[in-house]
This record gives C-alpha cells, sequence and structure tokens, in this order.
C-alpha cells in the first residue's frame, strides 16, 4: 500500500495565506486555491499572498477556469507565482461548476478547455499563438518576468468521458478527482482526490454545533447542485422544500442563481441552516465525516485506488484547526 500525500483546498479570503501556514506547520503537501469570483476572492492574488508567507509548501489552482480569463494573462499569472514561488505551482483547469453557475453560465465545453490550455503551454514556451486571430506571445523583459520556456505542470479536472478524453488529449501531468478512480479509467502520472467533512471527536456527533460548522457548507452545496439540474427533487429532500421556497421568496427567476450558490462550501445562510436542521444525523453521510478511525480508512482506501494526494477542503469557523484535526486521524494510518 502506497498513501496519498495530503493537501488543502481552500477558497480566497483574508487569512487565506493564515490558512496556508498552518497546513505547511501540518506538513501538507500542497495549497489549492478555488477560482470562484463572484463567490470569493480573487484566485491568483491568493496564491501570491501565500507564497510569499510560506516557503516549501506547494501552491496550485484548484481549479482555474479558462473562461474567466484571456490565456495570456493566466500565462502571465502563472509565471509571476512560479517565479515568485521558486518552482511550486501546479495550475488545474476546469469546466467551472460553481464559478460559472453563480454567474447564471453552464460549464465551458471541453473542446475550449483544449484549446485554451494548449494557447497556455504554448505562450509559457515562449512562441507565438494565434489567439482570436491575433498574433500573441508573452513579451516580458528581464526582470520583469521569468524568461521562457517556462515548464509547470498542469492538472485538468474531469467530469465524465468527455473531461477524461480532453485530459489525455493536453497530456495532463495529473488529474483532481470528485470520486474514487474506478476501473478503465485512463492512467496519469498523478491523481487527487477532493474530499471534504470533519473528524467527529468523541462525545460529538452529526448535530453537535462544531460538526454543523464544519460539514454544513458542504453538506447544503449538494442542495445547490440538484437545483441547477432538477429543481423538483428538491420537493423530496430533508429541508428542500422550504429552502426553494425562500430562494424563490428571495430572487426573481432570473436571478435566482445568485441565491442559490451565496456562501457556497464556505457558510451556511439562514436558509441553509434549516437544512441542517431537518437532515440531522444525515449531515454525516457527506464526505469524510466521522471519527479519526474512519478517516484513516479512506485515506488509505484512497492510496490503495491509485490516489496520489489527497485534497482536504475544511469549512467552519476554525480551518487552522479542521486540518490540524485532519492530518492527525490520517497520520494515524
Amino acid at each position: 500500500m502506497s498513501l496519498p500525500k495530503l493537501s488543502v483546498a481552500l477558497p480566497p479570503s483574508r487569512r487565506i495565506a493564515e490558512y496556508a501556514r498552518a497546513a505547511e506547520d501540518a506538513g501538507c503537501a500542497r495549497v489549492w486555491v478555488y477560482d470562484s469570483p463572484a463567490v470569493y476572492g480573487d484566485l491568483w492574488v491568493a496564491l501570491a499572498r501565500i507564497v510569499e508567507s510560506t516557503s516549501t509548501i506547494g501552491v496550485g489552482t484548484g481549479v482555474a477556469v479558462p473562461s474567466l480569463r484571456h490565456p495570456l494573462v493566466t500565462a502571465s499569472a502563472m509565471a509571476t507565482i512560479e517565479d515568485l514561488s521558486g518552482g511550486r505551482l501546479v495550475a488545474a483547469f476546469g469546466t467551472g461548476f460553481t464559478a460559472r453557475r453563480a454567474m447564471g453560465q453552464r460549464p465551458m465545453r471541453w473542446d475550449d478547455l483544449v484549446r485554451y490550455v494548449r494557447q497556455v503551454r504554448s505562450l509559457l514556451a515562449g512562441e507565438v499563438v494565434i489567439i482570436d486571430g491575433e498574433a500573441t506571445q508573452m513579451l516580458h523583459s528581464d526582470s520583469w518576468g521569468p524568461s521562457r520556456p517556462i515548464s509547470i505542470p498542469i492538472w485538468c479536472a474531469p467530469v465524465g468521458p468527455r473531461g477524461r478524453a480532453a485530459s489525455r488529449q493536453v497530456q495532463a501531468d495529473g488529474v483532481m478527482l470528485v470520486g474514487m478512480p474506478q476501473p478503465g479509467d485512463p492512467q496519469f502520472p498523478q491523481r487527487g482526490l477532493l474530499v471534504h467533512g470533519t473528524v467527529i471527536e468523541p462525545g460529538e456527533d452529526a448535530t453537535s454545533h462544531r460538526v454543523r460548522e464544519a460539514a454544513g457548507p458542504w453538506f447544503v452545496s449538494g442542495y445547490h447542485g440538484v437545483w441547477e439540474h432538477d429543481p423538483e427533487s428538491l420537493q423530496t429532500m430533508p429541508g428542500g422544500p422550504e429552502w426553494l421556497a425562500e430562494v424563490e421568496r428571495l430572487r426573481a427567476p432570473a436571478e435566482r442563481h445568485l441565491a442559490v450558490h451565496e456562501g457556497h462550501v464556505v457558510t451556511l445562510t439562514a436558509r441553509d441552516r434549516g437544512i441542517l436542521d431537518a437532515a440531522g444525523e444525515a449531515i454525516a453521510s457527506s464526505g469524510w465525516c466521522g471519527p479519526a478511525s474512519v478517516i484513516a480508512r479512506h485515506f488509505s482506501g484512497a492510496g490503495d485506488a491509485g490516489i496520489t494526494e489527497v485534497v482536504y477542503a475544511p469549512a467552519g469557523p476554525d480551518i487552522a484547526n479542521e486540518i490540524r484535526r485532519f492530518r492527525d486521524a490520517v497520520g494515524s494510518t
């Protein structure tokens, strides 16, 4: 059995540098930063703050959404972070669920992501790239940017067969998954697994205040996804009818996506708390929630399945302690 590395995934925030130092002190391999500008701060500003506040921990875009930026803007940002960090950057790209749904848009097409990643790679190599019909190149002079070529590992976040095919097309160095690999899935040098949840300590259960605050934001995010695909299904989910009625009361139809994604995976609105009240112990059914021994089994099982990096996404008011608690649990394997 080969145990995976442990990393963390966090949204940009005022305290991102503090949380990154806590992750570095805990021995985590990397800090991955979300890219949802309608909900959080800026991805690249957050990464710059992290690398200037830490010394060894890796950083990653978890995951960057191509449609939000011109390829040259992304290539320049990647080069800047790579230069500041001394080679600690990994850039992962995805089609964008929250990032685009929170703006009322569908996720990108995979073909567009493939073209974008190839353009970014070519720009970092110092090549002239035709973008929107015009020649584009990184023109940074000495001391105003790192010299080309620049080699940065690029990952993809594949969803479904098209996502896996796109990851192969761009020859991704790794993939960020939201579920365990399945037999027959393509092999990549690195495979990350995004997980959420919390370690339930002796004397706690899923209805305790700390567990609700730590596991609740991710639990209710499932309702956000259901609303996007099949709102009527919310009528059969605990607290779903009341949550949906409140969303419909707050916003006109053309604006309801703004209410749905408010606080996504970072905080709980008043209507979200109604879901937790109705769900009760079911909160612990989402993600990796349970005693330390259960978390340790999940972690070792991920390694057995070929995961090279478990990426833990903590939530709640005490992120640093959530990171330490999770690290201690997986350290018992």
